[in-house]
């Protein structure tokens, strides 16, 4: 076979990709407002998903199908934080649900897709490389902690918002939702998504406290709930938090992502600081239906 053969092939298997792609994107509008974009996620239950961001706080949205046809979708779960949202359309006959790759196995310099409406052009394509992921490992150090982006190379629009971001097979590695430094975009974990929709019956990891910050690096417990995973181990209001999971706090954000790391029924080794004396708690994880801790920044 000749090159041109070569690369006559790969150029057909890839445009086979992208319309699968295509398939299984939608337009998602929420009354006058611009369009973003959604993932068919489960076919059959009527399963898109999309960014909060796009929906925002409506209870109902327009998602538009890759054959033209316009659906009415309420929208049952968004968490904010995540920066994801899910809608239920009731259709029986919706484009299948997209294949999920391993997000934790992506690679710096990977070839990902991304698939979208920006400026209300459907399907549209960017190509681009990967610049890093959750999983992977740079100068030695551990992969990145769950609940982290994944970096893309991939020039993304108002409409591209929502949409999927596959590796060159096809196989959906996570749901963009906004650019960084003006070049990067960044996408929500495909297994961060399934966390998501995994809900209160999945079991999200909770600490049980309120709390805010106290400086850089430092979380002042308010509150601690009776019988929680916290009143368990021993901690107190008044308590500091500056470190968890062997890491240390640098934000709020950054206890729900060791939380994350533990996961539901997980020990997490909190440092924490009581009366100017440094004390370390091991904290035995709950499950429910919210992420906790509630922190004011």
């Amino acid at each position: 076979m000749s090159a041109f053969d070569t690369f006559a092939a790969i150029e057909g298997e890839l445009a086979e990709v992208v319309e699968r792609l295509r398939a299984s994107t939608v337009q998602v509008r929420v009354g006058g407002r611009g369009a973003g974009a959604g993932v068919v996620w489960r076919a059959p239950a009527g399963v898109v998903v999309t960014n909060a961001h796009v929906v925002g706080r409506a209870s109902r949205a327009a998602v538009e199908l890759a054959d033209g046809r316009v659906l009415d979708a309420a929208v049952t779960r968004r968490d904010p934080r995540r920066d994801l949202a899910a809608l239920a359309v009731e259709a029986t006959d919706l484009p299948r649900s997209v294949t999920l790759g391993d997000c934790r196995a992506l690679r710096p310099g990977e070839l990902v897709l991304a698939v979208g409406s920006p400026w209300g052009v459907p399907g549209a394509l960017s190509v681009g490389v990967v610049h890093a992921a959750p999983g992977a490992r740079a100068a030695g150090r551990r992969p990145a902690r769950q609940g982290r982006w994944v970096l893309a190379d991939v020039r993304l629009a108002p409409g591209n918002s929502g949409g999927p971001l596959a590796d060159a097979r096809g196989r959906v590695v996570g749901v963009n939702a906004m650019v960084a430094n003006g070049r990067l975009a960044l996408a929500v974990p495909c297994d961060e998504v399934e966390r998501f929709l995994g809900g209160a019956d999945a079991g999200r990891p909770t600490l049980g406290i309120s709390a805010r910050a106290a400086g850089a690096g430092r979380l002042l417990v308010l509150e601690v709930a009776p019988g929680g995973a916290a009143e368990r181990a021993g901690l107190i209001p008044g308590d500091v938090l500056v470190g968890a999971g062997g890491r240390p706090l640098e934000s709020a954000a950054a206890l729900l992502d060791a939380l994350a790391d533990a996961g539901p029924g997980g020990a997490l080794a909190l440092e924490l600081v009581r009366g100017g004396v440094a004390e370390r708690r091991v904290v035995t994880l709950a499950g429910g239906p919210r992420d906790t801790p509630k922190a004011a920044a």
